[in-house]
Parts: structure tokens; sequence; C-alpha cells
């Protein structure tokens, strides 16, 4: 975020409906670390209504840069960051609310916090997640035109310093403008223009909210710095749901220890008004003359987590796959988190958890899942989350495969009508004994060349 200022990554804003639904005030405790996982930072945001965040865990930035740093923090965003309760308080029921406002002449205010802790980072051969879960400022269309709000952290080297950016490392785990329903999670890193992240876009992948809108409701944004692998990789989730990753062999060695080796980082939140990014996502420059002030961004927790290293545990591996990131057999792992597919496409499902599945299987349709890691203890069942509005007389099977499409499957059940292409139901099949790593291939095969099934999960059980 500091230095974004990036190309158009996501649709682009035109001419739209103004709407202003309500902001959901929802809170909800912050869920207990996982097994093997330990808390290193926590804030729930509990303090009374109109106070600001505690001292001992935030920074609160203020005005339109770090003293000798980057105008306007880097990025052309225009509004000014005060410490008022104005822009920035807890509201006594759990959340901290970031709220832009504009006065009477036109000027923008906002608030920007940042932790106190700059070394935030893995612990060696663990792995860190930092978390929050965030309502982004409900508003969409022209009334939301220049809202940037974020998520984030940065290097610790950058503080005090403020010019050796993109080389001590960027993660932004949600990133937002416009309005738009879409979450971005952006890595920069390297040389400023250029490099092996492409500044000053960084490497960025983004999607939609599941179910319900990025504005209308929380989400759960994290992201993982996984170091118990090799090589090792960064992942960005919504809702538990992974949507993008990059692996520590897709930058070189200097730019990779540059962004790893130093103390670690700090995590920032704030509401931005105008900017690079707003602006190359609208082809305007905003704010623009529609915009509406007084909508926050409404934050329910930050934490920050690891696991491993020599504190041993169990760990709960990410719950989908992507190439080179792996995940554990006994997880969820998401039908559209595949590495490679033929055939399928992907939808909105309307499944419990909202997000999407694997639709439009038919027979030769296929999708590999790589490096899905079942452990020393074998798997012997695989369960499947199915649905089908296949016509009568019309079905065929799910196989599981390791390793490659040509190999006997292990496992297979038979699918048919299930009422529906959104009616859900899991079923199971037994699967010959299975340990260790492997790439698992899902092949579907039917007598007929109709559409037979859709996926939305699967697992393996013990």
């Amino acid at each position: 975020m500091p230095h974004s200022r990036r190309l158009a990554l996501g649709a682009v804003v035109g001419a739209a409906l103004i709407t202003v639904p309500l902001t959901l005030n929802a809170e909800a405790s912050i869920p207990p670390p996982e097994s093997g996982w330990t808390t290193v930072f926590a804030d729930d945001f509990t303090g009374g209504a109109n106070t600001l965040p505690a001292g001992s865990n935030w920074i609160i930035d203020t005005g339109h840069a770090y003293p000798g740093g980057p105008g306007n923090w880097g990025t052309g965003e225009i509004q000014n960051y005060t410490s008022s309760t104005s822009n920035l308080s807890q509201d006594g029921a759990g959340n901290l609310r970031i709220t832009p406002l504009r006065d009477g002449s036109g000027n923008w205010t906002s608030a920007r916090i940042e932790t106190q802790r700059t070394d935030f980072k893995p612990p060696a051969g663990g792995v860190m997640r930092i978390e929050s879960r965030i309502q982004m400022p409900n508003v969409t269309g022209a009334a939301a035109l220049g809202y940037w709000p974020a998520f984030w952290a940065l290097g610790g080297p950058y503080r005090g310093n403020w010019w050796n950016w993109p080389a001590i490392g960027e993660f932004d785990i949600m990133e937002n403008v416009n309005g738009i329903n879409s979450v971005w999670g952006v890595l920069h890193c390297g040389v400023n223009p250029g490099g092996p992240c492409n500044e000053t876009t960084g490497l960025p992948a983004n999607r939609a909210c599941p179910g319900s809108s990025c504005q209308s409701a929380f989400h759960t944004y994290r992201f993982e710095w996984d170091a118990s692998t090799s090589p090792q990789v960064f992942r960005w989730f919504v809702d538990g749901q992974q949507f993008h990753s990059v692996s520590q062999n897709q930058v070189d060695a200097t730019t990779w220890a540059n962004m790893t080796t130093h103390q670690g980082y700090f995590v920032l939140l704030n509401v931005a008004i105008g900017g690079a990014f707003p602006n190359n996502n609208s082809g305007t420059t905003t704010p623009g003359p529609g915009i509406v002030p007084g909508r926050p961004m409404v934050v329910d927790y930050v934490t920050v987590t690891t696991r491993g290293g020599g504190g041993g545990g169990t760990t709960t591996p990410p719950t989908t796959t992507t190439p080179g990131g792996g995940t554990s057999a006994y997880n969820t792992i998401q039908a559209e988190s595949y590495g490679q597919q033929s055939g399928s496409i992907t939808e909105t499902t309307t499944d419990t958890g909202g997000g999407q599945n694997l639709g439009a299987l038919a027979n030769g349709d296929w999708a590999q899942y790589p490096n899905v890691d079942f452990g020393s203890s074998a798997a012997t069942n695989f369960q499947a989350r199915v649905a089908s509005g296949a016509a009568s007389g019309v079905s065929g099977l799910i196989e599981v495969r390791l390793d490659s499409r040509s190999n006997a499957p292990i496992g297979s059940f038979a699918v048919g009508n299930t009422g529906g292409w959104q009616s859900w139901r899991t079923v199971p099949a037994n699967i010959s004994a299975v340990t260790g790593v492997h790439n698992v291939y899902l092949t579907f095969t039917s007598g007929q060349p109709a559409d037979f099934v859709n996926l939305n999960w699967f697992k393996f059980v013990h």
C-alpha cells in the first residue's frame, strides 16, 4: 500500500447506481488458535465506545507522510490522517472503526494505524499467519469512487528509513478500491521500477468475496508465510479460501533474502482516499464527484499466530491447494483450488460456506491437486461434496488417482441426479490405503457425453 501505484487489476468502475446500505455491526470473538499454533499478537478492540485503540499495541500515523518520507504516503492518496476519534475509534461493541470524513472545504481526513511491534515472522522452519475479520466500507458505485481500505504488512526496516521500499517487502493482505466486490492480495519486493515483483504493480491476485459481498458483510482475510516447506511459500486467503500464492523460487535469492531475513514485519490498517490504485481501477481521477464520506472500515480483530520451528505441535495446513503450495489430505480441499484442470468451469455455489464449485464435469474431464500430504498414517476413505442435475439415465464416476491420470484409480464412487445442480450431498468412498505426498487427480468418467456432476470440495479420512 505505501507505494502501490498499481495498474488496473480488476473491474473498472464506470457509471453505477449509488447504493448506501447500512453497515453491519457484528462482533465475533477471536477464534482460538488451532492445535499446535501459538498466538503472538491479538487485539479484539473491546475498549469503550469512542476510545482509541490500545497504545501498547498500535501507533497512530498522522499527516500526509512519515516525517522525511515520501509525500502522500508514496501513493498519491489525498487524505490527512488524524488521531481524532471521529476518524479512529473503538465502538464499544468489539470493533474498531476507521472512518474517512470530508469537511465543508472538501478536505478529507481518515486514519491509519500500525503495530508497535516490527518482528512478526515465522519461527525457523515454521509458519506465520496474519489475520483480521473486516467489513470493508459499505459503499458502492459512484458513492465509493476513491475509497481505498487496506490491511497489510511492511518489512520492519522500513520504519525510520522510509526509502528502502520495496526491498524490505510488503504483504497486502486485503486491499480494495472504489467499492468493487473484490479483495486484492499483493506481494511487493525487489527494486522499483520493474524487478521480480514487477513494481510498482507488484505480484497481485484478486477475487470476489465468498457469499456476501466484501462491502455488505464481514469476511476473514489471512496471509500465511510457510517456512516449513522448501521452497517457502506466501499464501493469501479470504474466508479460508486460498486465492493467491507466491513461491520462493519465483524470485531471485537476493530478493527473497532481503524481504525475509530481517527482523520481521509490522501490520497496518487504514482507509485512504484517492491515489493511483483507485485512479487506475476507474480510469478517472479520484475521489469522484459522487463520493460519499463517512463509511467506515469495521475491524473485528487482528491476530498473528505461529506454528512450528522447534515448538512441535500438529499443524492444520491451508484448506486449499495451489501449485507448489501443498495441503493436508485431511483438510477440506476446495475443488476450485486445482493446480491444473481440463473441461470444467467454476461458478458461485449456494452450498453452505459459499465460494465456488467446479461445474460442467463430464466424461474425460479432470482436475489435479499438487503435493497433497497424506502423512504416515494411511488414508482409507475419500469424501466429496457433489451435486447433480443430470438427466434421467445420466451418471458417472468420480475417480481418485495418484501422481498420473494414467494410473489406476485408488477409489471411486458413482453419482447421478441429486435433485439439482446446487442440491449438495456428501458422498463417501473407500480407497486403497495411501501415505506420503502425492499429486491427486480427480477424473470424471461416464458412458454418456452429458455433464453429470458438480464438485464443491473433497477430503480424505484415516
